[in-house]
């Protein structure tokens, strides 16, 4: 026993597990006093100590007689396997030691018969196992990839056809197709980029640099020295370097400048955007593709959003340059730039970067550092973010008066909640402001598809073997979403084209120019009157202004903060609505929530109802029958009646469904394995919301001895689906806009 025991470095582990376990114990809170789960601690310490102390002694013998070169063999290959797996695979431990044994003993298959068939002789049984390794390595392989797909292929489908007049059939040319104008393309920069001959003697124009030591003092240690020795300049003499789109013409146009994000630095984003600047400068829009790759991550280290602000800040450098080239310090140049007339769009990092692009544009100084000098106030109309970010700037931008558009694929495996919706939700507009803000969110779409060059996976190998690839929409059909939408925004924000409006409130009115998929799309503007958005209070009684809210035999009632699909915040608040009776059920049992205005109102003048609507959690109803089941599979959502009643009682009721295509859940399976979404990712689906609208002349229809001008009450009755759950949001109208004069 004391051989076993009193050993100076036997004793020295004993007092640090003792001293280590009495430590935790002191701390675990378990409800009695910490000298007795102390104590505990300790004593489990020692027992576990003593027990795997006799059984490594016991098992020492038995070691010695296997044999040195296997003990080494199957070490080192354990080591190395860590290894790759900590620092190369970073797969889960699971997953990669599981595959590994899988490959190991197809290994061991095939080895053992090649050995057969040399050294033996034996082709029969060396031939045998040769052939079940490879066909265990064939079928390993197929049900590894078996494992794509989307099993929720039928859940976000509107099964109910809507007619809806889209704008084509209204005369409206889809903004995606080419213009006339002829496109010259070139690029300027530094002129001596040590990596990208575009930017050297490929450049037209020749740039000055800019020091963003103030914007960006994180540039030091190994990532500076790392950075510098690659791309041979530091962070006092960034360069501006932009390829650039130009309409052949007199001018002035107005301009679209586009800004990439942090994919690797060494392989440069800012060309995967020629698709959308080729297609501005055909309708007669300047397109400017900005090059940061100097500032993304890679094996020198990422920033990790401390060079956020830098990637804003550029993009105003770049406009300030094409102020002095518009006022004529390149007479080629001269006053063909409308500088008024600016939209900012970025994507992913980027998509954060325009944002704060747009804040600093007004601010005297930097906000971290009050000794840099701004002095920008370019005519910023429009903001586009695709798949942003919208956390790794460590303030939060807050936009004004300012047009807003955000693109998200609902299979981006890289930012995989809807982030530019927290921005939409913050920007806020004056009474007088003739502007809007609009998000687009596309199923079977990733993160990586709106820039040409990035590809269907949004991470590189090994880690893109294990994402569910098979259900994405091709890249040329993710990027005519983008040429689509950011086209037509230039054409509203840029050039006043009312025509595309509607295409922002609605995205059904533009199915025909869209690759089939299934879309959400919010909007608000000024014309919009809110009456409850249920961000006031915790009262699910009342609203500002007065108003009175009521809910009649509903199984869910409550107001919720939306969640994104890892749990953090969508900056949102919003009803949650869930009903649950008989499909022959009384009237006066009928699911009822009613919003009771506190005055007598008129709605002469309202264009329209609207609401913003989600399909719920069905899970929330309890002690479902067989009926209920049925009902839970439908997929056009849980429709209702929207019934208007005025001061004389007199009502009339419209289906939602009549006017809308009612929106499913749109539901993602990120990887090939659920237990890796549920580790990496989070919940199948995130709640986005679809704006819908219900025309005011749809209730006259129904009952024109409504009297609009003497509007008490509107009611939601949930009188046409038994069973359902939804989430309500920004409830109110839209007034005509030849009233408001606009």
């Amino acid at each position: 026993m004391k051989k076993l025991f009193l050993k100076p470095v036997f004793l020295a582990v004993a007092i640090l597990i003792i001293v280590l376990f009495g430590v935790a114990g002191y701390h675990y809170a378990l409800g009695y006093p910490a000298w007795v789960t102390m104590l505990t601690g300790i004593g489990l310490g020692i027992v576990l100590l003593v027990i795997l102390k006799v059984l490594l002694t016991w098992m020492g013998p038995l070691a010695q007689k296997v044999p040195l070169s296997l003990i080494t063999t199957v070490l080192s290959g354990f080591l190395v396997l860590y290894i790759m797996r900590m620092f190369a695979f970073r797969w889960p431990s699971v997953l990669f030691y599981g595959l590994a044994l899988f490959g190991f003993a197809c290994l061991v298959l095939f080895t053992l018969g090649v050995w057969q068939i040399i050294k033996t002789k034996n082709v029969k049984v060396g031939g045998t196992l040769v052939v079940l390794s490879l066909v265990l390595v064939a079928v390993g392989f197929y049900g590894f990839n078996s494992l794509d797909g989307d099993p929720y292929i039928d859940t976000a489908t509107n099964s109910k056809a809507v007619d809806i007049i889209s704008l084509s059939e209204m005369g409206v040319e889809d903004p995606s197709i080419k213009g006339n104008f002829d496109v010259e393309v070139f690029t300027y920069g530094s002129g001596t980029d040590q990596k990208r001959s575009e930017f050297a003697e490929g450049i037209k124009i020749k740039t000055p640099t800019v020091d963003a030591t103030l914007l960006l003092p994180e540039w030091k240690g190994k990532k500076k020295k790392w950075r510098e020795k690659f791309w041979g300049f530091g962070v006092d003499s960034f360069p501006l370097n932009a390829r650039v789109y130009m309409p052949i013409g007199e001018g002035p146009f107005p301009m679209v400048m586009m800004v990439h994000g942090n994919h690797s630095m060494i392989d440069y984003s800012d060309g995967g955007y020629a698709y959308l600047g080729e297609l501005l400068a055909s309708r007669g829009v300047i397109g400017v593709s900005v090059d940061e790759n100097f500032i993304n991550g890679h094996w020198s280290g990422d920033f990790r959003g401390k060079e956020m602000p830098t990637r804003g800040w550029m993009l105003l450098k770049h406009l300030e340059l094409w102020e002095k080239w518009n006022h004529g310090e390149r007479a080629e140049l001269k006053g063909k730039v409308d500088m008024d007339n600016i939209v900012l769009v970025g994507h992913s990092r980027g998509g954060e970067a325009v944002s704060i692009a747009a804040a600093f544009n007004t601010l005297d100084r930097f906000p971290d550092n009050g000794n840099q000098k701004f002095d920008f106030n370019y005519g910023i109309k429009g903001v586009i973010t695709i798949a942003p970010t919208d956390y790794r700037y460590n303030r939060e931008i807050s936009l004004k008066n300012i047009n807003y558009l955000t693109i998200q694929g609902a299979y981006d495996s890289d930012e995989t909640s809807f982030w530019g919706m927290r921005p939409y939700h913050r920007l806020n507009f004056s009474d007088d402001f003739n502007g809007f803000k609009a998000g687009l969110y596309m199923n079977h779409a990733n993160h990586g598809q709106f820039n040409s060059s990035w590809g269907r996976s949004d991470f590189g190998a090994p880690m893109k073997w294990l994402l569910n690839l098979e259900p994405l929409v091709s890249g040329e059909e993710q990027r005519q979403v983008a040429k689509v939408y950011v086209s037509g925004f230039a054409e509203a924000v840029l050039k006043g084209n009312k025509n595309y409006l509607p295409m922002f409130k609605n995205v059904d009115l533009v199915n025909d120019w869209l690759p089939k998929e299934d879309y959400l799309s919010q909007y608000a503007d000024t014309y919009k009157n809110i009456l409850v958005n249920f961000e006031d209070d915790m009262d699910v009684t009342s609203a500002s202004g007065g108003i009175n809210l009521m809910a009649e035999n509903l199984k869910v009632w409550r107001e919720m903060e939306l969640e994104s699909r890892d749990g953090d915040s969508q900056q949102n608040n919003a009803l949650v609505l869930g009903w649950n009776h008989k499909t022959n059920v009384d009237n006066d049992s009928i699911p009822v929530y009613s919003i009771v205005l506190p005055t007598i109102s008129d709605f002469s003048s309202v264009d329209s109802l609207a609401f913003s609507i989600a399909m719920g959690d069905i899970s929330e109803l309890k002690n479902r029958n067989q009926e209920d089941e049925k009902a839970e599979t439908q997929k056009t959502g849980f429709n209702f009646s929207i019934v208007l009643k005025d001061s004389l009682d007199n009502m009339a009721s419209v289906e939602l469904s009549e006017e809308n295509r009612l929106p499913g859940k749109i539901k993602t399976k990120f990887t090939k394995f659920d237990f890796l979404d549920k580790d990496m990712i989070g919940k199948e689906t995130e709640t986005q919301l679809k704006s819908c609208y219900v025309p005011i002349s749809s209730f006259v229809k129904k009952n024109n001895s409504l009297k609009l001008d003497k509007l008490k009450s509107i009611h939601l009755v949930f009188d046409k689906d038994s069973l359902g759950v939804i989430v309500l949001d920004d409830i109110g109208f839209y007034e005509k806009a030849d009233r408001l004069g606009k």
